[in-house]
């Protein structure tokens, strides 16, 4: 049941915001590999086994709720902040939206985000319960065809893949021409990243799991999928110690990179396919 109630969702959320054409393709494609699914697997079997790959975290299966609850407790300062920048990019931003690693749904809702993909049932249970358009799958899965969306969001999600290359590549794939990648990242140069990257090394039980990487990485990690970075903000520059000891003052996000910022949001464009000229030897 709740699978189809997913596929129902989802097929509302394709039939108003593409069109007709890309529409039934993609919806051709889900019917499709709804079908193999179906036929390969036992009665609910398919939910169980995507719990069971790599690409689902065990935290985010076993801990889904309290990680959920993090955000209306020690998180809720953190949460808006970060969501400041992310909110003053919006207008600028093509649609359809999809989040990649939608988890709760905590972003998803408060951006606007209709369509999330997440491999924890439990993530994407929560996530439903908001109002988000959530499927079970990873990142790197061909889950929609080609150029289906507009900007495909990724918020603290990037440092959790076994795969990011393969995600990027993926996402690129389904993004239109003009179409954007929104990464929402702790940089491991940040004070928050060198917290994080501490809390790792003791074997936290959420980033034990994780990777940061540098500015430069990351821009590296765009390049090489087919990005082309345009616009770089920075926020949380407040220290992990003092976060949730300041009264009512919200920080406003700053344009460009600074390795002070906990939370940056780095925007890069899908970059146009070069076509082969006559004559031209590859």
């Amino acid at each position: 049941m709740k699978r189809c109630f997913g596929m129902s969702l989802w097929c509302g959320f394709l039939r108003d915001n593409l069109d007709w054409r890309a529409c039934l393709g993609t919806l051709k494609m889900a019917r499709e590999r709804a079908s193999a699914t179906l036929a390969n697997d036992k009665p609910g079997r398919h939910l169980a086994s995507a719990n069971r790959t790599r690409g689902v975290l065990p935290p985010f299966i076993d801990l889904a709720s309290e990680y959920d609850a993090w955000f209306d407790k020690e998180g809720s300062r953190i949460f808006l902040i970060e969501m400041r920048a992310l909110a003053g990019l919006s207008p600028e931003l093509p649609k359809p939206w999809l989040e990649i690693g939608v988890g709760s749904g905590r972003f998803a809702q408060a951006l606007g985000i209709d369509a999330g993909v997440d491999p924890s049932i439990k993530m994407v249970d929560l996530a439903r319960t908001r109002g988000v358009n959530a499927i079970v799958g990873r990142g790197e899965q061909r889950l929609f065809d080609e150029e289906s969306f507009g900007t495909v969001f990724l918020i603290a999600t990037l440092c959790f893949l076994d795969s990011p290359r393969s995600v990027l590549r993926e996402t690129n794939r389904i993004l239109m021409p003009g179409g954007k990648v929104v990464l929402g990242v702790v940089l491991k140069e940040s004070p928050w990243g060198q917290l994080y990257e501490h809390k790792r090394a003791r074997g936290h039980r959420f980033y034990r799991y994780a990777t940061f990487y540098s500015f430069d990485e990351v821009a590296k990690l765009l390049a090489q999928t087919g990005f082309a970075t345009e616009r770089v903000v920075s926020t949380l520059f407040e220290k992990p110690e003092s976060v949730h000891h300041v009264e009512k003052h919200m920080e406003k996000p700053e344009e460009g990179y600074s390795a002070d910022a906990g939370f940056t949001v780095i925007v890069a464009g899908k970059k146009t396919a070069q076509k082969k000229r006559r004559g031209q030897v590859m």
